[in-house]
């Protein structure tokens, strides 16, 4: 955890956009009430990019691998970037630094609920939009849908 200048406490945390032809994968979250990607802290001295595949298969069941839209150009040590880093104020005073991951399932896609959420399912964008689900989720649902599917494509 850091603390900022300012008095905030910041925590990373990852983020796995788990795309399934035109479907995401999304858990109705018990503390928060709404419908989001799996994710979660990254662990001391875990890297972000294992924590995102780490987190989705804690809450979901599902193995999946990242999406990366480049080559890491022969670095034996490279990490899958981030499709992209938002600030997320989660309570007064404290903060979440989230580094958003799109992914893939590998395999098995049947789900299995956790004791973190009220619900779990794959979702089209015109479900989530009828279910409430806020924009900036279905933004980057729509981007990771985008982004995955023009890839496998390819």
């Amino acid at each position: 955890m850091y603390r900022g200048n300012e008095g905030v406490t910041r925590d990373f945390v990852a983020t796995g956009v788990v795309v399934d032809g035109d479907r995401v994968l999304l858990l109705l979250h018990k503390k928060l009430g709404r419908w989001l990607p799996p994710g979660g802290h990254v662990d001391a001295p875990e890297l972000p990019d294992h924590a995102a595949v780490r987190e989705v298969y804690e809450e979901t069941g599902i193995k999946v691998e990242l999406f990366a839209d480049y080559e890491p150009a022969g670095f034996d040590h490279a990490l899958a970037r981030p499709a992209g880093i938002q600030l997320e104020d989660i309570e007064p005073g404290h903060q979440h630094i989230d580094l958003i991951y799109f992914a893939r399932p590998i395999g098995d896609t049947t789900l299995k609920k956790n004791d973190e959420s009220l619900g779990i399912g794959w979702f089209s964008i015109s479900q989530m939009r009828e279910m409430g689900v806020t924009e900036e989720v279905i933004a980057w649902s729509e981007k990771a849908i985008l982004a995955v599917n023009s890839k496998q494509n390819h």
